[in-house]
């Protein structure tokens, strides 16, 4: 016999509809909660959006190259005071000899000469301090390459120049105090922004070798290349400060 399906009693309808019932309302409450949600997150949207911008107090300058950024660097500008602050609560740096000269080969020897050359570096300015602690003898320095790819493919070959031996930055030896520079073991490095490439060399005082993986030195490294050189001195070329209580003009 074919099997028949046994009608519903009233009970069975009874608690079919009340389970529909409470599904319909679990069902609502969730689709509430995210158009609930959605508009929470448009008024949100809304609210920031229509929140005023603060102004800019400095715009971006181009110094892709020397074509745009033509103004030869100078002492001043790299070097304005005798005394270079990096952190306020600490020891500063302190000058001890300047120099600004139109061959970069100067401030480089072996295969690095070369390249500067071939990268079109039109002048280096250069200086040589006393690390806050006294203990190191520091040269900070910036090539002025012609333009932003050339600073850039001269970046990659100091790398491979120094790795392989073949040549270096030269600490910039101006008296007997700062001969380690030339006779010493020395820690170097470099980076580059816009047609800048910068560099740092240093060394020991007493001439004696770096501790491995001494601390001050890379300190030294990162507070002249990145927070003087990159932070201050290129910085300053590639922004310019602007006053925004000034009215814009409309463009034409």
């Amino acid at each position: 016999m074919p099997m028949m399906e046994r009608p519903e009693g009233g009970q069975t309808r009874l608690l079919k509809l009340i389970l529909t019932g409470l599904i319909g309302t679990v069902l609502l409450v969730l689709c509430g909660s995210g158009v609930w949600g959605i508009l929470q997150d448009e008024r949100k949207g809304s609210s920031a959006a229509a929140a005023p911008t603060a102004p800019p107090t400095e715009l971006p300058v181009d110094i892709s190259s020397r074509e745009v950024d033509e103004k030869p660097l100078t002492v001043a500008e790299v070097f304005p005071t005798k005394e270079i602050v990096i952190d306020k609560a600490s020891p500063p740096y302190r000058l001890i000899a300047t120099q600004a000269n139109a061959d970069c080969r100067v401030a480089a020897d072996g295969q690095l000469k070369g390249m500067l050359v071939t990268a079109g570096c039109s002048q280096v300015v250069r200086a040589t301090l006393k690390s806050p602690t006294n203990d190191y003898l520091v040269t900070g320095g910036i090539f002025n390459m012609e333009t932003a790819d050339s600073a850039s493919e001269a970046y990659a070959q100091v790398k491979t120049v120094v790795d392989g031996g073949k040549g270096r930055f030269k600490g910039y030896v101006s008296s007997a105090v700062t001969k380690p520079l030339a006779l010493s073991s020395t820690h170097l490095g470099w980076d580059y922004q816009g047609h800048f490439l910068v560099y740092c060399v240093i060394a020991r005082v007493d001439g004696k070798e770096f501790a491995e993986g001494d601390p001050f030195a890379k300190q030294i490294l990162y507070d002249m290349i990145e927070v003087h050189l990159l932070g201050s001195v290129v910085k300053n070329r590639a922004t310019i400060k602007v006053d925004p209580s000034d009215p814009v003009e409309p463009s034409p």
